[in-house]
């Protein structure tokens, strides 16, 4: 499981889909549950590596790719 310690608003459904699209565009499964104050994403254990890297990759660009 890895959480997404920001604060999110519910409704703010763009913000998950982009990292689940990342993560998919880039061949790794994932399940997303948004919590009331952050997300969690279950990768399996052999992508969670990759999956961080594609994460911290998001983090560091200003158009959110």
């Amino acid at each position: 499981m890895i959480t997404l310690s920001i604060h999110s608003s519910l409704e703010a459904i763009e913000f998950l889909a982009a990292i689940t699209t990342k993560l998919a565009e880039n061949g790794i499964s994932v399940n997303a549950v948004s919590a009331y104050y952050n997300d969690h994403l279950f990768v399996s254990v052999e992508n969670v590596d990759r999956a961080f890297q594609l994460l911290l990759e998001m983090s560091h660009s200003t158009d959110g790719k």
